[in-house]
């Protein structure tokens, strides 16, 4: 294990220095099913992963939870070892933001709407972090989850604007048997809430049914539709329910197949004090 930025970049030497392409799979540790599906996509496109842990405080608010965040060290360097124990980079917060750090990345469009106006600075914290990472590691690809998917429009924006050299490679949400997609902070929830979270999936079901089969265009009437499959729920408070351009997370009034012919649908729930998100990804012609 890695915890100091000079011997990541001497690691990452001797990658490149035996014409190795470095996978890169940014985390927060309280590793899942979902995070082991990132290193085995990198495991598989590259030929040296990288696994980061580290709790960034700076894509945390004022009343958020990083103090009580998860930090199970030695049970995610276990699972990692069911999936080739790749490298893993688990550096300090004073190494990440020494005394004087002040820089500030801010990603305009894409970071603006849904999580950057419940969570104004997590974006500008995610960016700081993510391109640090990119930096000191030299990777050539990066491994995100669809599940954080406007997590993943941001960092697209980031390198594309500030030609940054590394691929970026979008995978699958995973999803527990139910439907649940897997979430480290799925452990705070109750027996009762856990069984109340999956009203999100519900809900996206029940989107694809209205916007796939029924070709449901009033964006007003579908949203109505959505809030009530998750008031279901009785400990449900909803941040929002966003129908939206998958590409620009512009939020549309009406859909319109010609113009988008893909939308995106995009929850963010509170269930009890856990906040959850959740995505998919619909084709509405042809």
């Amino acid at each position: 294990m890695i915890s100091t930025i000079d011997k990541l970049r001497r690691w990452s030497r001797r990658q490149h220095n035996a014409g190795k392409r470095i996978g890169l799979v940014p985390t927060m540790g309280a590793l899942h099913e979902g995070h082991l599906s990132l290193v085995r996509a990198a495991n598989e496109r590259c030929d040296a992963t990288l696994v980061s842990i580290f709790v960034n405080p700076t894509q945390f608010g004022p009343n958020e939870d990083f103090a009580k965040y998860p930090r199970p060290l030695e049970e995610d360097l276990k699972l990692l070892q069911t999936v080739g124990s790749p490298e893993v980079f688990a550096p300090s917060v004073s190494a990440m933001y020494p005394d004087g750090f002040e820089t500030n990345i801010h990603v305009g469009g894409v970071s603006e709407p849904l999580e950057g106006r419940c969570r104004p600075t997590h974006f500008d914290g995610v960016a700081a972090v993510v391109l640090k990472l990119f930096l000191m590691s030299g990777a050539d690809a990066a491994f995100f989850g669809q599940k954080d998917f406007q997590q993943v429009r941001v960092v697209e924006k980031m390198v594309a604007d500030l030609n940054v050299s590394i691929d970026i490679v979008v995978c699958p949400t995973v999803r527990e048997a139910d439907g649940l997609a897997m979430s480290s902070r799925n452990r705070y929830l109750t027996p009762n809430q856990r069984e109340q979270a999956l009203s999100l999936s519900r809900c996206l079901d029940a989107a694809e049914r209205l916007l796939v089969s029924e070709r449901m265009g009033d964006v007003v009437q579908l949203r109505r539709a959505l809030t009530e499959t998750i008031s279901t729920s009785p400990d449900a408070v909803i941040d929002y329910i966003a129908v939206a351009d998958p590409k620009t997370l512009r939020e549309l009034d009406r859909i319109d197949p010609l113009r988008t012919p893909e939308v995106v649908v995009l929850l963010a729930v509170k269930i009890g004090n856990t906040r959850l998100i959740d995505n998919r990804v619909y084709r509405v012609m042809g």
